[in-house]
C-alpha cells in the first residue's frame, strides 16, 4: 500500500512537549471555520439576496425549514465563538512574541484577520434588519473620509447613491467567497508554520525538546473540540440570542434610524 506522505508528515510533526492550552487556538479556529462554511452553505439554500425578500427568507428559514433555526443560530453564534478564539489566538501570539520568531506566519495571520472582519461585516448586513441596514450605511460611509476618491468609492461600494439592491447582492456574493479565501490563507499559514515548527512557550525552536504530534496532541485537540462544541451547544439551546442585537429583529426601515447604531460586539473596539 502506498504511503500518504502528507498525512504522515502532519501526524509526525515535531511539537514542543511543554506547550499549554493556548496552543490549541489554531485547531479550534479550524473547526469553527469548517462549521461556519458548512452552516453557511445550508443557509444559502433558503436565503434570498433581494431587498423585499431577504428579511422574510430569514424568518422562513427559522419558522418553516426543519431545524433551520438551529443552523441559523449555529452560524450566528459560531461567528461570535470564532472571533473569541481569534482574539485569544492573536493575544497568545503577542504575549509570546510569535511575530518575531515566525514573521511570515504572523503576516499571513494578519491577512486572515482582515478577511475575517470583512466576512463578518458582510454577513451582518445580509438579514436586512434595522441594524444590518444602518450598520452597513454608517460603516461604508467611513470610506468617504478618504481624500479625493472617497465619495466616488462609496457610490462604487453601494452600487448606487444609497445602500440598496446592488449592495445586498454584491455583499452576499463576497460573503460566500471570502471564507474559502480564508481557508486558503489558513493552509498557507500552516505551511509557513511547518517551515520552522512550533515554538515553545520559552520561544525555543530546538527539536531535542519535541515529540510527535500524534497521538499526544491530536488527542489534546480532540478534548478541546469537545469542550468547544459543548459551550457552543449551551449557547444555542439556552441563550441563542444572547450575542445578537434586538434591533435586528425588525425589518430595515431607511426612514427610522435606531437610537444606537452599533456593530456586533467583536467590532465595538474598531467602531469606538
Amino acid at each position: 500500500m502506498k504511503k500518504n506522505r502528507f498525512s504522515e508528515q502532519l501526524l509526525s510533526l515535531p511539537t514542543p512537549m511543554n506547550i499549554s492550552i493556548w496552543w490549541n487556538g489554531g485547531s479550534l479556529l479550524g473547526l469553527m471555520l469548517g462549521l461556519q462554511i458548512l452552516t453557511g452553505v445550508f443557509l444559502s439554500f433558503t436565503y434570498t439576496s433581494d431587498l423585499g425578500g431577504a428579511f422574510n427568507s430569514v424568518i422562513h428559514n427559522i419558522r418553516d425549514v426543519e431545524n433551520g433555526w438551529l443552523v441559523r443560530s449555529m452560524h450566528a453564534n459560531g461567528a461570535s465563538f470564532f472571533f473569541m478564539l481569534l482574539y485569544l489566538h492573536i493575544g497568545r501570539g503577542l504575549y509570546y512574541q510569535s511575530y518575531m520568531m515566525q514573521p511570515k506566519v504572523w503576516l499571513v495571520g494578519v491577512n486572515i484577520y482582515i478577511c475575517s472582519m470583512a466576512t463578518a461585516f458582510l454577513g451582518y448586513v445580509l438579514p436586512w434588519g434595522q441594524m444590518s441596514y444602518w450598520g452597513a450605511t454608517v460603516i461604508t460611509n467611513l470610506v468617504s473620509a478618504l481624500p479625493y476618491l472617497g465619495q466616488s468609492l462609496v457610490v462604487w461600494v453601494w452600487g448606487g447613491f444609497s445602500v440598496g439592491q446592488a449592495t445586498i447582492t454584491r455583499f452576499y456574493s463576497l460573503h460566500f467567497l471570502l471564507p474559502f479565501i480564508i481557508s486558503l490563507l489558513a493552509l498557507v499559514h500552516l505551511v509557513f508554520l511547518h517551515e520552522k515548527g512550533s515554538t515553545s512557550p520559552l520561544g525555543s525552536l530546538v527539536h531535542s525538546n519535541k515529540t510527535s504530534f500524534h497521538p499526544y496532541f491530536s488527542l489534546k485537540d480532540t478534548v478541546g473540540f469537545l469542550l468547544l462544541l459543548l459551550m457552543l451547544s449551551s449557547v444555542l439551546f439556552f441563550a441563542p440570542n444572547m450575542m445578537g442585537d434586538p434591533d435586528n429583529f425588525m425589518k430595515a426601515n431607511p426612514m427610522v434610524a435606531p437610537v444606537h447604531i452599533q456593530p456586533e460586539w467583536y467590532f465595538l473596539f474598531a467602531y469606538a
